[in-house]
C-alpha cells in the first residue's frame, strides 16, 4: 500500500498547520480546566459544489495521516514561546507549552469512506474526545477535506462528461496553486475519476500512473515539424504522442502520419496526436479522417486547452472524435468554484457530572447556517438495486430509540416529509476510523477508493448527476432530531418585543 505521505511531505511536524485562534482557544480551555471535557465536532458542507447535485468525499487518508502524527516538535514549542500579544507579553506560558509538548491525539474519529457520494449538511467526519484536541485539529481537517473533496467532485463530473470509455488525464501542475495544491489536486483528481497525471511527484508519492506528451518548444527546437516528430519517435518508439498544432494543425497531422508510417516500418506504432488549440470538434473530425485513411485507426486523438465538463460534453455532442482528454487548469484550480466551504461545528459536550450530553447549537440569521445538535450519523436508504433513495441524519445519542419506521424532514421546510417503510434497506455512512487515536483497521488504498468513487457516482440517478439544474437528492433530519433542534433554536433565540 502506498503511504498517504502527508505528515512527512514538508517537515516532520505539522502541528502548526492551524489558525492562531485554535491555539488561543486551546490555551483558554486549558486555563479554565475544560481541556479534557469530552466534545463532539462534525465536519460538513452546506451545498454541493459547482451548483451540482452531489459531492465525492475525499481526503480522509491524508487527514488520518495528519492526526496519527500530530506532535508539537521542539521547534514548534520554541516558536510559540516567542509569540506576543498587543502589549508585548507572551501569548502562551511555559506550563501550557509543556503540556502541548507532550500532547498526543487520542480522540475517536468516525468518517464516511473516501469516494462516497455525499450531500449538504451530512457529516463527513465526526471527532469525539477531549475538547482541546478536537478543537485544535479543526483547521487542518478542513483544509485537507475541503480541497480534496472539491477536486474529486470536479474530476467525477469531468469523468461523467467524458464517458466510461474515454481516457481522462490530469495535466494541471503548472497551473495549480503551488506545489502543495498541485500534489493534492493530482491525488483527488485520480480518486474522482482521472486515469493518470502528468505530475511525476504525485505519481511517486501516491502511486498514480503518469502520462505526458511533449511541448511546442520541442517542435520549435528542430528544423521543422517532421524532424521533431521523428526525433521524439526515436527517443520513445512505443510511447509517442505528437503535439500537432505548433504551426498548422492539419499539416501537423499529415507530418505525424508520415512519421507514424515510418515507425510502423520499424515495428512500432504511434500512440496518438494531441490538439491544443482551435476548433477541437472540427479539427478532431478532420484529423480522424486523415488518420483512418492512412490506416492509422488505432492512433488516439488527445485534446487539451482549458477543458472542463461542460465543454467536453459540448464537444461530444458536436461529434468530436476525441478519445483522450487532458484537463489541467479548470480541474486542479476548481476554476468555477475555488473553495468547498466546509465547516466544523461543535455539537455536543459532556455534562458536568459526565452522565450525559449537553447538545449544542450554533444559531444564525440565516436558517441554512444553523448547525445540527447531537452525535450525528447518516443513514442512507437504498432501492431494490442498491441505489441511494434518501439520506437521514439522526442523533445516535438521542434519549429515545430510533423508530422502526422513521420520518425524514427537510430541515429548511418541515412540511416536506418522507416516511420510511420499516423494511427499507439502508447503510450508515460514518464508520469507526480511529479509537483513542489508534487506527481501527487499514484504510483502503487510493486505487481502491477510486474504484469505489466511480461505483458510488454511477449509482446515482442521472437527474442528480446532470450539470445544469440537477435534481435535489432528498436529505433530511429524523423527525425527533428535527423537533429537538427546533426546540433548542427557540430556547436560544432571544425574544424581542415589537
Amino acid at each position: 500500500m502506498t503511504s498517504p505521505v502527508f505528515s512527512g511531505l514538508y517537515r516532520p511536524s505539522l502541528a502548526l498547520l492551524t489558525d492562531l485562534y485554535q491555539l488561543t482557544m486551546a490555551y483558554g480551555y486549558w486555563k479554565r480546566g475544560l481541556h479534557e471535557r469530552e466534545a463532539v465536532f462534525h465536519l460538513y458542507f452546506r451545498r454541493a459544489p459547482f451548483e451540482g447535485g452531489y459531492a465525492v468525499a475525499a481526503g480522509l487518508a491524508l487527514a488520518i495521516d495528519y492526526l496519527e502524527n500530530l506532535r508539537f516538535a521542539a521547534e514548534d514549542i520554541a516558536y510559540l514561546a516567542g509569540l506576543t500579544g498587543s502589549q508585548g507579553a507572551r501569548l502562551f506560558p511555559d506550563d501550557f507549552l509543556a503540556y502541548l509538548g507532550k500532547l498526543k491525539f487520542t480522540c475517536d474519529v468516525d468518517a464516511v469512506a473516501e469516494g462516497t457520494v455525499v450531500f449538504g449538511n451530512e457529516p463527513l467526519v465526526r471527532v469525539q474526545g477531549p475538547l482541546l484536541q478536537a478543537q485544535l485539529v479543526e483547521t487542518a481537517l478542513l483544509t485537507i477535506i475541503n480541497f480534496q473533496t472539491l477536486i474529486a467532485t470536479k474530476a467525477a463530473r469531468i469523468r461523467d462528461a467524458a464517458g466510461p470509455h474515454d481516457t481522462v488525464l490530469e495535466f494541471g501542475l503548472r497551473r495549480a496553486q503551488g506545489p502543495d495544491g498541485g500534489l493534492g489536486a493530482s491525488r483527488a483528481a485520480y480518486l474522482g475519476g482521472a486515469d493518470a497525471t502528468s505530475n511525476v511527484l504525485a505519481g511517486r508519492l501516491y502511486g498514480i500512473p503518469v502520462r505526458g506528451t511533449h511541448a511546442h518548444s520541442w517542435v520549435q527546437a528542430f528544423g521543422d515539424e517532421s524532424q521533431a516528430f521523428a526525433a521524439y519517435a526515436d527517443a520513445f518508439p512505443d510511447d509517442s504522442v505528437f503535439l500537432v498544432d505548433t504551426y498548422d494543425t492539419l499539416d501537423g497531422v499529415r507530418h505525424a502520419i508520415a512519421v507514424a508510417l515510418d515507425m510502423r516500418q520499424r515495428g512500432h506504432e504511434l500512440g496518438g496526436i494531441r490538439l491544443d488549440s482551435g476548433d477541437l470538434a472540427y479539427l478532431s473530425q478532420e484529423a480522424r479522417k486523415l488518420l483512418d485513411t492512412a490506416g492509422l485507426e488505432n492512433v488516439r486523438i488527445v485534446a487539451s486547452n482549458d477543458l472542463e465538463e461542460t465543454l467536453i460534453a459540448s464537444l461530444k455532442q458536436q461529434g468530436a472524435r476525441i478519445d483522450t482528454w487532458g484537463v489541467g487548469t479548470q480541474l486542479v484550480t476548481a476554476y468555477d468554484q475555488p473553495a468547498l466551504g466546509g465547516v466544523y461545528k461543535l455539537a455536543a459536550l459532556r455534562t458536568a457530572n459526565s452522565q450525559g450530553w449537553d447538545f449544542t447549537l450554533k444559531l444564525s440569521e440565516q436558517q441554512a447556517k444553523t448547525s445540527i445538535p447531537g452525535i450525528l450519523q447518516v443513514r442512507r436508504y437504498l432501492g431494490d438495486q442498491g441505489q441511494p433513495r434518501a439520506d437521514m441524519i439522526y442523533n445516535i445519542a438521542a434519549p429515545t430509540p430510533l423508530p422502526a419506521a422513521p420520518t425524514i424532514l427537510d430541515p429548511a421546510d418541515a412540511t416536506r416529509r418522507r416516511p420510511v417503510r420499516p423494511s427499507a434497506p439502508f447503510r450508515d455512512l460514518l464508520s469507526p476510523v480511529l479509537r483513542q487515536g489508534q487506527l481501527v483497521q487499514p484504510l483502503p488504498t487510493l486505487a481502491e477508493s477510486r474504484v469505489f468513487a466511480r461505483q458510488e457516482v454511477n449509482s446515482l440517478d442521472a437527474s442528480i448527476r446532470r450539470f445544469l439544474n440537477p435534481h435535489v437528492y432528498p436529505v433530511g433530519l429524523e423527525q425527533g432530531l428535527h423537533e429537538f433542534r427546533t426546540q433548542l433554536m427557540l430556547a436560544k433565540r432571544p425574544v424581542r418585543l415589537a
